[in-house]
């Protein structure tokens, strides 16, 4: 029950971020389309990273979390060699960029890049250890807290909502509720 509810909050989190994104719109600020699928899809995949995970920690020859932790970053490294090349020609907004951009680049820009790089990898680590203590389905409800940091950063730090009308405000203080509320039914689920 705790776990449904959980979910169904999660879910309302997301709809509500969907609208105070589509509250931009209102306000004179253009939203992709093709960025909100690219969302939903990236999403799903990332949604499905947790119980394959899961599977690898408890069945067969079990992986660590050390070993999990490396397998899922050179995935992503290679990923990126994939998906960075093919974003930079078909951007979601804007115009194309040559890969010779990235060297113009300041290099404070590229050294956030690492630091950020480098938190989300010792996160993850530390997620993945925690798992083997509190069990993987409490360790991951925690450790799904990351999007709402971003939501944060992106809130506060990037001013994404600067000049947005009164009601994306109203959906991002609701959202940031719920997606707590369902972090919260979710851990409390496993115990």
């Amino acid at each position: 029950m705790l776990l449904g509810a959980g979910v169904l909050c999660a879910l309302i989190a997301v709809v509500l971020d969907g609208k105070a994104y589509g509250s931009l719109a209102i306000a004179g600020r253009s939203v992709s389309k093709k960025s909100i699928v690219v969302c939903i899809v990236s999403g799903v995949l990332m949604g499905l990273w947790a119980p394959f995970a899961t599977h690898a920690m408890i069945h067969g020859n079990a992986l660590g979390p050390y070993s999990i932790a490396v397998f899922l970053t050179l995935g992503a490294l290679l990923s990126c060699l994939l998906w960075n090349i093919y974003f930079m020609h078909h951007p979601l907004v804007g115009e194309p960029v040559g890969f010779a951009g990235y060297f113009s680049g300041p290099a404070s820009g590229h050294a956030l890049g690492l630091l950020g790089g480098f938190i989300w990898g010792i996160g993850m680590v530390f997620n993945l250890v925690a798992g083997n203590f509190t069990g993987v389905a409490r360790s991951y409800a925690i450790g799904q807290s990351a999007p709402m940091v971003a939501a944060l950063w992106g809130v506060l730090a990037w001013k994404e909502f600067a000049g947005a009308p009164g009601k994306a405000k109203i959906y991002l203080a609701l959202m940031f509720v719920f997606y707590c509320v369902g972090i919260l039914l979710v851990a409390r689920a496993n115990g």
